[in-house]
């Protein structure tokens, strides 16, 4: 942008724009969206819009028109027509409050513009009328910018409908003391961004960018013949030794190196010398720094020692702190050199008039990462200064819907809940020939339509030292209307929309990992090998190299064995295609088929499904939340009939606040001779456990269950209703998992981890009662071996009689009436429930094995022992009983030696009653002799008897 400045800099910008604009092979300039100040301290009475033209020139603004969208009810709230208008002399225009300085050209009352959540949209379009009261449309959009604030409500449909794939941008009032405002900047190469900064009305933005905790590379003079060179770095803090070095892009190696020291933060200006500078270069080769035509070379910074980096060796495999790989316009530098150095990103291309003069490059665009030079732009030599940077030609936005056609159908919304996201589909990674120029990665998204992929990036490891050799990011591109989205070599057909150069993907043994990364490439939000926002990745091999990779697998599919593309197994080419499930991460979920890059993968058919083993079941479930102790795993046990195949099960997990399965586990081989098989990234274990959607093989909250069937049968939207599942366990208080998945609904088991020392888990402890809670209790964890159930050898007594109401909000047991007199499953479950309520002990169903039931007028009378897991364990139970007994447990209650004398009191209680309602009923028989008679003439005797009888009543 233009700037309004002094005028000494204002004719140097000038002269600067009037030669790369008659020079630029730039794409067409275009009018855009470049500032908003919707909301000001108190009074609305300096709000703007702020348009500009990046041919930095007086532009007529004919046919255009600004619309102000109301997020609430999405429709237009002000329509402006920009026709006879024009920008100023340097390409601006202000809508806007008449306090605004400098004035704008169309003038606006106080308080006109929303403050959000609202859009607003540049059109250009003589077929389409827009105004006032219209809904929101896309048709012959230029530019738009949803914006919200801190106080009010979403504009999700807005940015839906005009900015697929990026949230509305939030106003923060409080990033800055008094007034600020939104402001266009350009980010890196082709991307763009917004950023709040104090308003700037008519001018150019302040759009700077973000400090980096590690030194980078901040200008650069690179000319030829008397030309002054330098590099500027921007040290964050003082920090260990540094290292300059240049190297041949033709040759990959390094010409010259030498330490710089950083004794202070800021600008650090390493020079020929000849203008002066913070450090002087040392003598030697600087050619890289006078590039040709023909010639490609890189300024690298590392921490560390120039003798770590001597003259003539090769390139280094250590990563730098920052690089900037450029080239000329008869030059390329080689795929080594950028995948090692600017992974993922492209070298900066110089302009054909560089031969005989210099340019200067400053570090422009606002880009939170090191390593990619699309941040540099031609600007202003300001050694030791601020950058002076104009914005490049580009333009922020590349959707313009032509006039009379339909309106492209806009993709969903993604949201961050869903446990459907981008997937990888295909991966051929080794194609017939030496050129491997077939290769490709297919991404799809399991919505089967078009979605943005803002924010994604594509990581490929490898595997030999497990770092990303390419970060690609998908910012900007979109999937086809079925879902899928191809990267690949020129020789791939269908097209690909992004092109890799052949033998790019890696043979094996590597990875590829999909993440969305908002912020900036994974590998610089996070160090290692990333996890943070992995969305699927695959680790493969070539054959006999299935020990390789170990760290990559542990990473990004734990517990799995890299796959194999085997070339052998399909005469032709050979991919490998998601085909058994949508689970990320799964390798399971992949088979060797032909490559189908853009259409549904050529899956094998399922096989004719075995009947369903007799007698399998789950036996033990662990989880790793539940509990602190670091031993704590993931895990399921099966158990049944020794070598029994288990070929037509699924194993099927379910997380709390989901609602469908959010993994779904073929099973792929045989019980033990001794009946168990275990699943999970543990010792021993027969198949791995994949991660679910919340980075867990087994959540806090959810069910886990055997599925007879396919994995497409068994995730589909009501599985559990139909007679697939052949046992369930369900640890969640979801009142739809607890509907679908259990016989008697609105039961399940919790795990109790204060009945519990060290690794807990839910162990079935009756041994054939399938999708039943009162199987199970929390016990210890005993993967392999017998489970921990509560046994006699720990039991305390108990006498208790429950009435079903108790009138004082208190929980109690629903009327007994219907109940068998001998206790069963339904008496010893409700009653464990109430128990553990009360008591929060771990106490379930199997602890009341031991247990009596009897039922009368109501009363629930239960007699006997409560078992226990061990000592710890009835330990709780009897102190919890001691101190709760007289208030919390009914009217009847004991578990310790004091329960004979309170049955006895309360037999001797029910006995009194019975005495004093026969007393009154002979004191009713006396009263009415005694008034009969009283009419009649009565002997003595007779009276006499009659007082008589009436003395014990009134006592």
């Amino acid at each position: 942008m233009a700037l309004r400045l002094t005028l000494p800099l204002t004719i140097i910008l000038g002269a600067f724009l009037t030669l790369m604009l008659a020079s630029s092979v730039a794409s067409e300039a275009c009018l855009m969206i470049s500032e908003v100040n919707a909301d000001n301290p108190k009074l609305d009475t300096t709000e703007f819009v702020e348009l500009y033209h990046s041919s930095g020139q007086r532009t007529a603004l004919d046919g255009y028109t600004l619309v102000f969208y109301n997020g609430n009810g999405n429709i237009a709230y002000k329509v402006i027509d920009l026709q006879g208008y024009t920008t100023d002399a340097w390409g601006f225009f202000l809508v806007g409050s008449v306090d605004v300085q400098p004035r704008p050209a169309v003038p606006l009352p106080p308080n006109t513009v929303q403050n959000g959540p609202d859009a607003i949209v540049l059109y250009r379009s003589g077929a389409v009328q827009y105004s006032e009261r219209m809904n929101v449309t896309a048709a012959g959009m230029v530019d738009a910018i949803v914006y919200t604030t801190r106080r009010s409500g979403d504009a999700e449909f807005l940015a839906s409908s005009l900015t697929p794939g990026s949230p509305a941008f939030v106003e923060d009032d409080t990033a800055h003391e008094g007034d600020e405002s939104i402001e266009r900047c350009w980010q890196s190469a082709g991307s763009w961004t917004f950023q709040v900064a104090p308003p700037s009305p008519g001018q150019r933005n302040r759009c700077t960018p973000s400090k980096s905790p590690d030194a980078r590379i901040n200008e650069l003079r690179l000319g030829g013949g008397k030309t002054e060179v330098f590099v500027e770095l921007d040290v964050p803090w003082p920090t260990d030794p540094l290292v300059l070095v240049l190297l041949d892009g033709g040759t990959d190696t390094v010409r010259f190196s030498m330490d710089v020291q950083t004794s202070r933060e800021g600008l650090l200006v390493i020079s020929s010398g000849k203008s002066g500078g913070n450090i002087t270069l040392l003598p030697g080769d600087h050619s890289v720094l006078m590039p040709q035509a023909a010639s490609s070379g890189a300024v690298i910074v590392y921490s560390g020692r120039a003798a770590d980096f001597p003259v003539g060796s090769f390139l280094s495999l250590q990563q730098p702190l920052d690089a900037f790989v450029y080239t000329g316009p008869e030059g390329t530098p080689s795929d080594n050199l950028t995948e090692t150095l600017i992974p993922g990103r492209g070298a900066f291309q110089l302009s054909p008039r560089l031969d005989g003069g210099a340019v200067t490059l400053s570090r422009c665009g606002t880009a939170n990462w090191n390593r990619d030079p699309g941040v540099f732009a031609e600007a202003p030599q300001t050694p030791g200064q601020v950058n002076q940077c104009l914005l490049p030609k580009n333009c922020p936005h590349n959707v313009v819907i032509p006039e009379g056609t339909a309106v492209p159908p806009q993709p969903p919304h993604w949201d961050p809940s869903s446990p459907h996201n981008f997937l990888l589909s295909e991966v051929n990674a080794d194609t017939p020939g030496a050129a491997e120029d077939s290769e490709f990665i297919e991404i799809w998204h399991p919505s089967g339509r078009r979605m943005s992929l803002e924010g994604v990036w594509l990581l490929l490891f490898n595997g030999h030292n497990s770092k990303p050799y390419r970060e690609i990011s998908l910012s900007g591109h979109f999937t086809n209307a079925q879902g899928y989205f191809l990267l690949g070599s020129d020789k791939v057909n269908p097209t690909p929309s992004i092109r890799l150069p052949p033998n790019t993907v890696q043979n094996g043994p590597d990875a590829v990992a999909l993440y969305r990364s908002p912020y900036g490439p994974p590998s610089v939000t996070e160090g290692g090998i990333p996890t943070r926002g992995l969305l699927d990745a695959i680790v493969y091999r070539l054959p006999g190299s299935d020990k390789e990779a170990r760290d990559l697998s542990d990473a990004l599919t734990p517990g799995q064995i890299p796959l194999l593309e085997d070339p052998m197994f399909l005469a032709g080419d050979e991919t490998l295609s998601r085909c058994n499930s949508l689970q990320s991460a799964d390798l399971s979920a992949f088979v060797v088929t032909s490559p189908t890059p853009l259409r549904k993968n050529d899956c094998p058919k399922p096989p004719t499904l075995a009947p369903p083993p007799e007698g399998v079941v789950i036996n033990e479930v662990g989880s790793a939340h539940w509990s602190n102790d670091s031993r704590q795993e993931s895990f399921v046990e099966l158990l049944g009939p020794p070598s029994t195949g288990l070929h037509s099960l699924v194993l099927v997990v379910f997380e709390q606040g989901h609602s469908r399965a959010t993994l779904a586990l073929p099973l792929t081989g045989t019980t033990g001779e001794d009946g168990y098989y275990l699943i999970g990234n543990v010792t021993g274990a027969d198949q791995a456990l994949p991660l679910g959607v919340s980075g867990t093989a087994v959540p806090s909250q959810g069910a886990v269950a055997l599925c007879h069937g396919t994995v497409s049968s068994c995730t589909t939207a009501t599985p559990a209703s139909s007679h697939s599942l052949t046992d369930t366990v369900v640890f969640s208080e979801d009142s739809q998992l607890l509907s679908t998945l259990v016989i008697s609904k609105g039961q399940q088991v919790m795990p109790t981890l204060s009945s519990v020392q060290g690794p807990a888990s839910l162990s079935r402890c009756a041994c054939c009662e399938v999708k039943s809670p009162w199987a199970w209790t929390t016990s210890s964890q005993t993967p392999r071996h017998p489970n921990l159930c509560p046994s006699s050898a720990f039991s305390s007594s108990i006498d208790l009689c429950l009435w079903p109401s108790a009138g004082n909000g208190e929980q109690h047991l629903p009327n007994c009436s219907g109940w068998k007199q001998e206790g069963g499953s339904r008496q010893r479950m409700e009653m464990a429930v109430y128990l553990e309520k009360q008591c929060h002990c771990g106490i379930s169903a199997p602890n009341l094995q031991g247990a009596n039931f009897s039922c009368a007028a109501g009363w629930l009378c239960v007699r006997g022992n409560i078992q226990a897991l061990s000592d710890h364990q009835r330990a709780l139970i009897e102190q919890t009983s001691r101190a709760h007994c007289s208030h919390s447990l009914g009217v009847r209650c004991s578990s310790t030696t004091d329960s004979s004398v309170d049955s006895r009191s309360g037999l001797v209680w029910q006995i009194g009653l019975v005495v004093g309602v026969l007393l009154l009923l002979v004191l009713g028989v006396v009263l009415f002799t005694y008034f009969r008679r009283k009419r009649n003439p009565l002997d003595y005797f007779s009276m006499e008897l009659s007082e008589h009888a009436e003395g014990p009543a009134e006592a």
